[in-house]
């Protein structure tokens, strides 16, 4: 009876790429590719039309995001979206200010 082995990668935490794009980056190109094509759907230099855009596009991706950190995309949108003044409360309700008002007279 022997001991059964298995491969075990080192490096589990490596960014998953495809032809040096990241699964997000392919994804809105993608997307962008696909919204193209069905706007464009009648024209004449459909091809063109469609893959001009999204090549500039990916090429715009991989050279703007050269040196950023993983998932850049994701973060920089939810980083957009998200609300500037955060509160630790969000359902409190608004304080109210109370001035103490003093007539000429009373002490």
């Amino acid at each position: 009876m022997s001991l059964q082995t298995s491969e075990v990668y080192r490096c589990l935490e490596k960014k998953t790429l495809v032809f040096g794009f990241e699964i997000l980056d392919l994804f809105v190109v993608f997307i962008f590719l696909a919204i193209l094509n069905f706007v464009l759907r009648g024209f004449a230099y459909k091809f063109f039309l469609t893959w001009g855009p999204a090549g500039l596009l990916a090429l715009g991706l991989k050279l703007g995001k050269a040196g950023k950190p993983e998932n850049y995309l994701l973060h920089l949108a939810r980083a957009l979206l998200m609300p500037v003044v955060f509160s630790a409360f969000p359902l409190a309700p608004m304080r109210v200010r109370f001035i103490k008002s003093f007539k000429k007279g009373t002490t």
